[in-house]
């Protein structure tokens, strides 16, 4: 078998199946790379008070490092622009966010002011619909300090007046009827509206949202594809040895073909003679 491998086809094919395994590796340990996601900045990054601005921009998707961010912000809340978020739990209690859209005050680099940009700001929780028509609106210029968190996925299904399934920036512009937005929201901690601060008071309730784990999130779909990179790289050598196995074994069977065509026919024993 050594003397097929050694031919020069046979080691023309080799090389190839080398260097497209090496390429199958290089890609596992592309994908091995990727399946751990950046991990979340320390607490003690996060817990400082930063102006939104600094840390993210409108219309951008958001990183794992502007996530969970403790954030301040100026501008006003917009009238008539209260939601409610459904499914919302606080503890074991099940009921609604409130939200409204605030319109944060922007400057350019130069310090020159830039159009304004919404972003959604969670007011705190109700047990139900009914709870959420006692707590007046928030409205006018204010100041907010919260916890800046991602955009949630729409959801489809029937609507409610009043009411959305998930906290999805891209439903809310919809339904506000605004053009500039951030893709994430503000969980108020702090709400200050001409120069008083705001506490929720009952039903209305304060919602706390703890910084995410420390621990770097793994990402399984990643790990698996860089796996299957592995078995491909492992394929193109089993393909170049199951190849040169049959061209050993197909010269085996012509080597026998010819050795017999070559020897004699044997001469076949003469009959014994019958005495009589």
């Amino acid at each position: 078998m050594l003397k097929t491998a050694l031919k020069p086809r046979w080691i023309l094919a080799l090389i190839f199946a080398m260097t497209i395994a090496a390429v199958f590796v290089l890609l596992s340990q592309w994908q091995f790379s990727r399946s751990q996601d950046s991990a979340p900045p320390p607490r003690s990054t996060t817990e400082q008070v930063k102006p939104l601005q600094e840390v993210f921009e409108p219309g951008v998707p958001m990183m794992a490092t502007a996530a969970d961010q403790m954030v301040s912000m100026e501008g006003r809340f917009l009238a008539d622009t209260r939601v409610l978020v459904q499914t919302r739990l606080q503890g074991e209690r099940e009921g609604l966010w409130v939200v409204s859209a605030f319109q944060v005050n922007q400057t350019n680099d130069d310090g020159a002011p830039a159009p304004p940009a919404v972003i959604p700001v969670v007011h705190g929780w109700v047990p139900d619909a009914q709870s959420a028509e006692t707590v007046p609106e928030t409205t006018g210029p204010a100041t907010v300090e919260g916890r800046l968190l991602p955009t949630e996925a729409p959801v489809a299904q029937r609507p409610v007046p009043g009411q959305v399934p998930t906290l999805s920036v891209a439903e809310l512009i919809n339904v506000w009827d605004i053009s500039a937005a951030y893709s994430g929201f503000v969980v108020s901690f702090n709400t200050v509206v001409d120069g008083q601060a705001l506490a929720p008071e009952p039903p209305l309730e304060a919602v706390t949202v703890a910084p995410q784990p420390q621990e770097t999130p793994v990402n399984w779909l990643n790990i698996f594809y860089a796996v299957e990179w592995f078995v491909f790289a492992g394929f193109a050598f089993f393909l170049w040895w199951r190849l040169v196995a049959d061209d050993h074994r197909r010269r085996l069977e012509e080597d026998q073909d010819e050795q017999h065509e070559q020897d004699p026919l044997p001469t076949p024993p003469e009959a014994n003679e019958v005495k009589t």
